[in-house]
């Protein structure tokens, strides 16, 4: 397996558990993940996957940072992953 496909599995993993991490945190006041650590994630390759998290925890869904950056950096993502398919 590709290790591009490899990545792109384990940090959309990644994010999603933050996204649901951070939300259960949230709940109980305890310590938060910052969002510029969950922003960067995002960054990284991680929107598509904290996207659907941000969707079913209802998790920042109200920070415009979060409710328009992540969907177009998700949207670059999938389509960058998108040209690497057809190109190989």
């Amino acid at each position: 397996m590709p290790y591009g496909i490899i990545y792109g599995i384990a940090i959309n993993l990644l994010a999603f558990a933050l996204c649901g991490l951070d939300k259960a945190k949230a709940k109980k006041h305890a310590w938060r993940i910052p969002e510029r650590t969950l922003l960067a994630i995002c960054a990284l390759g991680g929107a598509p996957l904290f996207w659907v998290g941000m969707q079913a925890f209802h998790h920042k869904t109200r920070h415009r940072r979060f409710s328009v950056g992540v969907p177009i950096m998700a949207a670059l993502w999938i389509g960058l992953a998108a040209i690497w398919i057809a190109t190989r």
